[in-house]
């Protein structure tokens, strides 16, 4: 028996070029968004019977800061990044997942991002590609929110 409309969607991936970027919900865009992870400590605990029962894991949530790279193609006039970085401040990020309507159903938020190092473009004068400026984060508190 064949799967509804609703039922279809829900069942196929989303596609990870349809996504936006919220700085403290101000929209800004970005070309790419890369190193965005959510990340466990854990430690193995060997106890007297650990031959017979084998390890133990113990799991828990270090608020731990990961680097994040967002990139985009610069602009005339575009200075809200170096703004950022020499404000020295932590900001509210969000990265939102679009479905095909652009309705976003899925969310990364970053509770605390720090701006660490802007990227220049590289500059070649064989090519003629667009000039895409980096900027990386140090990234905590990140949580998975369904939309």
């Amino acid at each position: 028996m064949p799967h509804s409309v609703p039922e279809q969607r829900a069942s196929y991936p989303l596609a990870a070029y349809n996504f936006r970027v919220l700085l403290d919900a101000k929209a800004l865009s970005f070309a790419k968004v890369s190193g965005l992870q959510l990340e466990y400590q854990y430690v193995t605990y060997r106890h007297g019977l650990s031959c017979v029962e084998g390890e133990m894991l113990a799991k828990y949530r270090v608020e731990k800061y990961v680097p994040v790279t967002l990139e985009r193609g610069t602009t005339i006039g575009a200075s809200a990044l170096q703004k950022w970085l020499e404000e020295r401040s932590s900001r509210v990020l969000q990265i939102d997942l679009c479905d095909a309507s652009g309705a976003p159903v899925l969310a990364w938020r970053i509770a605390r991002a720090f701006a660490v190092k802007l990227t220049a473009p590289t500059f070649d004068a064989r090519t003629s590609e667009v000039a895409i400026e980096s900027l990386e984060i140090m990234a905590a508190g990140i949580s998975i929110v369904h939309l």
